[in-house]
Protein backbone atom coordinates (compact mmCIF):
# COMPACT_ATOMS: atom_id res chain seq x y z
CA UNK A 1 0.00 0.00 0.00
CA UNK A 2 1.15 3.36 -0.72
CA UNK A 3 0.32 6.59 0.73
CA UNK A 4 -1.36 7.67 -2.37
CA UNK A 5 -3.43 4.76 -2.07
CA UNK A 6 -4.35 5.26 2.01
CA UNK A 7 -5.40 8.67 0.34
CA UNK A 8 -7.86 7.29 -2.07
CA UNK A 9 -9.54 5.10 0.17
CA UNK A 10 -9.61 7.87 2.98
CA UNK A 11 -11.25 10.27 0.20
CA UNK A 12 -13.54 7.39 -0.36
CA UNK A 13 -15.02 8.28 2.67
CA UNK A 14 -14.95 11.89 2.52
CA UNK A 15 -11.66 12.11 5.17
CA UNK A 16 -8.63 13.08 3.95
CA UNK A 17 -4.62 11.71 4.46
CA UNK A 18 -2.95 14.81 6.65
CA UNK A 19 0.37 14.33 5.64
CA UNK A 20 3.01 11.81 7.44
CA UNK A 21 6.05 11.32 9.36
CA UNK A 22 8.70 8.80 10.84
CA UNK A 23 8.48 8.18 14.20
CA UNK A 24 11.73 8.88 16.80
CA UNK A 25 11.54 8.32 20.26
CA UNK A 26 10.17 11.76 21.64
CA UNK A 27 7.43 11.36 19.03
CA UNK A 28 5.21 9.03 21.70
CA UNK A 29 3.59 6.90 19.31
CA UNK A 30 3.28 3.26 19.18
CA UNK A 31 6.96 1.19 19.58
CA UNK A 32 6.29 -0.73 16.31
CA UNK A 33 5.08 2.40 14.31
CA UNK A 34 7.58 3.28 11.65
CA UNK A 35 5.22 5.88 9.65
CA UNK A 36 1.91 7.57 10.98
CA UNK A 37 -0.31 9.10 8.68
CA UNK A 38 -2.56 11.79 9.47
CA UNK A 39 -6.44 11.55 9.51
CA UNK A 40 -8.46 14.10 9.04
CA UNK A 41 -11.40 16.50 7.53
CA UNK A 42 -11.20 19.67 5.57
CA UNK A 43 -13.93 21.53 5.23
CA UNK A 44 -17.44 19.89 4.43
CA UNK A 45 -16.50 16.73 2.45
CA UNK A 46 -16.76 14.18 4.81
CA UNK A 47 -19.98 15.66 6.53
CA UNK A 48 -22.56 14.09 3.53
CA UNK A 49 -21.03 10.27 4.25
CA UNK A 50 -21.33 10.57 8.26
CA UNK A 51 -24.78 11.58 7.57
CA UNK A 52 -25.37 9.08 5.12
CA UNK A 53 -23.70 6.31 7.58
CA UNK A 54 -24.31 7.76 10.64
CA UNK A 55 -26.27 5.72 13.12
CA UNK A 56 -28.10 5.78 16.87
CA UNK A 57 -25.64 5.11 18.41
CA UNK A 58 -23.47 7.12 21.74
CA UNK A 59 -20.29 9.07 20.11
CA UNK A 60 -21.73 8.67 16.62
CA UNK A 61 -19.28 10.54 14.79
CA UNK A 62 -16.04 8.33 16.44
CA UNK A 63 -17.92 5.60 16.22
CA UNK A 64 -18.35 5.85 12.50
CA UNK A 65 -14.76 7.20 12.28
CA UNK A 66 -13.48 4.40 13.80
CA UNK A 67 -15.75 1.89 11.54
CA UNK A 68 -13.89 3.44 8.36
CA UNK A 69 -10.52 4.35 9.55
CA UNK A 70 -10.28 0.64 11.29
CA UNK A 71 -10.95 -1.02 7.72
CA UNK A 72 -8.79 1.04 6.20
CA UNK A 73 -5.66 0.93 8.16
CA UNK A 74 -6.21 -2.69 8.08
CA UNK A 75 -6.16 -2.66 4.38
CA UNK A 76 -3.04 -0.74 4.38
CA UNK A 77 -1.47 -3.56 6.74
CA UNK A 78 -1.50 -1.46 9.88
CA UNK A 79 -3.74 -0.10 12.51
CA UNK A 80 -5.18 2.89 13.41
CA UNK A 81 -5.01 5.27 16.60
CA UNK A 82 -7.47 7.98 17.96
CA UNK A 83 -7.68 10.92 20.02
CA UNK A 84 -9.37 9.41 22.28
CA UNK A 85 -7.35 6.87 23.11
CA UNK A 86 -5.96 7.12 26.83
CA UNK A 87 -5.01 8.05 29.17
CA UNK A 88 -2.24 8.02 27.90
CA UNK A 89 -2.87 10.47 25.05
CA UNK A 90 -1.15 10.04 21.60
CA UNK A 91 0.12 14.00 21.05
CA UNK A 92 -2.19 14.78 17.80
CA UNK A 93 -1.65 18.21 17.80
CA UNK A 94 2.07 17.73 17.94
CA UNK A 95 1.96 14.86 14.87
CA UNK A 96 0.00 17.26 12.88
CA UNK A 97 2.69 19.71 12.85
CA UNK A 98 5.01 17.49 11.97
CA UNK A 99 3.17 16.78 9.22
CA UNK A 100 1.62 19.57 7.78
CA UNK A 101 1.78 23.46 7.93
CA UNK A 102 -0.09 23.72 10.61
CA UNK A 103 0.56 26.19 13.35
CA UNK A 104 -1.08 27.51 16.57
CA UNK A 105 -3.61 30.63 16.10
CA UNK A 106 -4.43 33.13 18.52
CA UNK A 107 -7.31 31.04 19.35
CA UNK A 108 -5.40 27.82 20.61
CA UNK A 109 -6.61 25.62 17.20
CA UNK A 110 -3.91 25.00 14.39
CA UNK A 111 -4.48 26.85 11.58
CA UNK A 112 -3.87 25.21 7.78
CA UNK A 113 -2.63 28.21 4.93
CA UNK A 114 -5.94 27.16 3.16
CA UNK A 115 -8.21 25.20 5.20
CA UNK A 116 -7.71 27.72 7.98
CA UNK A 117 -9.72 26.36 10.93
CA UNK A 118 -12.30 24.23 9.35
CA UNK A 119 -10.39 21.10 9.59
CA UNK A 120 -9.76 18.88 12.20
CA UNK A 121 -7.77 15.23 12.64
CA UNK A 122 -9.44 12.15 13.72
CA UNK A 123 -7.16 9.60 13.78
CA UNK A 124 -3.76 8.58 12.38
CA UNK A 125 -2.50 5.36 10.66
CA UNK A 126 0.18 3.22 12.03
CA UNK A 127 2.52 1.08 9.82
CA UNK A 128 5.02 -1.40 10.48
CA UNK A 129 7.00 -0.30 7.82
CA UNK A 130 9.12 2.72 6.45
CA UNK A 131 6.42 4.46 4.16
CA UNK A 132 7.77 6.74 1.26
CA UNK A 133 5.71 9.83 2.32
CA UNK A 134 4.76 13.54 0.93
CA UNK A 135 7.55 15.68 1.88
CA UNK A 136 5.95 18.50 4.57
CA UNK A 137 4.67 21.73 3.12
CA UNK A 138 7.05 24.46 4.68
CA UNK A 139 4.43 27.31 4.29
CA UNK A 140 4.47 29.71 7.66
CA UNK A 141 1.50 30.38 9.57
CA UNK A 142 -1.33 32.77 7.71
CA UNK A 143 -1.94 34.65 11.05
CA UNK A 144 1.67 36.06 11.07
CA UNK A 145 0.49 38.50 8.12
CA UNK A 146 -2.60 39.11 9.59
CA UNK A 147 -2.51 42.55 11.69
CA UNK A 148 -6.49 42.53 12.73
CA UNK A 149 -6.80 39.60 14.20
CA UNK A 150 -10.42 39.22 13.95
CA UNK A 151 -10.45 35.76 15.85
CA UNK A 152 -9.83 37.77 18.76
CA UNK A 153 -12.13 41.05 19.24
CA UNK A 154 -15.30 38.88 17.71
CA UNK A 155 -16.59 36.70 20.38
CA UNK A 156 -19.39 38.16 21.75
CA UNK A 157 -18.09 36.64 25.52
CA UNK A 158 -14.44 37.93 24.75
CA UNK A 159 -13.77 34.04 25.62
CA UNK A 160 -10.63 34.24 23.74
CA UNK A 161 -7.93 36.77 25.06
CA UNK A 162 -4.73 35.35 23.21
CA UNK A 163 -3.41 34.28 25.79
CA UNK A 164 -6.32 31.39 27.16
CA UNK A 165 -9.66 30.11 26.10
CA UNK A 166 -12.15 30.90 28.85
CA UNK A 167 -14.74 27.43 28.19
CA UNK A 168 -17.08 28.20 30.91
CA UNK A 169 -18.05 31.77 29.84
CA UNK A 170 -17.89 30.22 26.07
CA UNK A 171 -20.46 27.40 27.32
CA UNK A 172 -22.98 29.93 29.10
CA UNK A 173 -22.79 32.14 26.18
CA UNK A 174 -23.96 28.59 24.17
CA UNK A 175 -26.97 28.06 26.34
CA UNK A 176 -28.67 31.51 25.62
CA UNK A 177 -30.70 33.13 22.92
CA UNK A 178 -27.92 35.18 22.44
CA UNK A 179 -25.64 32.47 21.92
CA UNK A 180 -27.72 30.49 19.38
CA UNK A 181 -25.62 32.50 15.97
CA UNK A 182 -22.54 30.22 17.40
CA UNK A 183 -24.62 27.17 18.16
CA UNK A 184 -25.88 26.79 14.66
CA UNK A 185 -23.32 28.24 12.21
CA UNK A 186 -20.42 27.57 14.08
CA UNK A 187 -17.85 29.86 16.44
CA UNK A 188 -18.26 33.44 15.53
CA UNK A 189 -14.39 33.87 16.27
CA UNK A 190 -13.68 30.94 14.04
CA UNK A 191 -15.85 32.16 11.39
CA UNK A 192 -13.95 35.75 11.77
CA UNK A 193 -10.94 34.07 10.36
CA UNK A 194 -10.29 35.60 6.66
CA UNK A 195 -8.64 32.37 5.87
CA UNK A 196 -10.41 29.59 3.90
CA UNK A 197 -14.31 31.29 3.88
CA UNK A 198 -15.63 28.89 1.18
CA UNK A 199 -14.50 26.09 3.03
CA UNK A 200 -16.64 26.65 6.18
CA UNK A 201 -18.31 23.49 7.39
CA UNK A 202 -21.57 22.04 5.96
CA UNK A 203 -24.91 23.11 7.33
CA UNK A 204 -25.50 21.13 10.79
CA UNK A 205 -21.70 20.06 10.52
CA UNK A 206 -20.72 22.93 12.88
CA UNK A 207 -24.58 22.94 14.99
CA UNK A 208 -23.44 19.06 15.45
CA UNK A 209 -19.77 19.88 16.83
CA UNK A 210 -20.78 23.26 19.04
CA UNK A 211 -24.37 20.83 20.34
CA UNK A 212 -21.65 18.16 21.42
CA UNK A 213 -19.58 20.62 23.25
CA UNK A 214 -22.55 21.86 25.12
CA UNK A 215 -23.64 18.66 26.11
CA UNK A 216 -20.03 17.48 27.63
CA UNK A 217 -20.42 19.96 29.91
CA UNK A 218 -23.69 19.71 31.48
Amino acid sequence: MTYDGIAADLAAVGLAARGGFHPGPADAAPTTCRSVVLVGNVGPDFWPHFEAGRRDEPNALDSWTKRQVDRIAAKAGGWAVYPSDGPPYFPFQRWAMKAEPVHPSPIGMLIHPDFGLWHAYRAAICLHDALPLPARDERPSPCTDCADKPCLTTCPVGAFTGQGYDVPACAAHLRTEDGRDCVEQGCRARRACPVAGPDLYAAGQAAFHMRAFVAARD
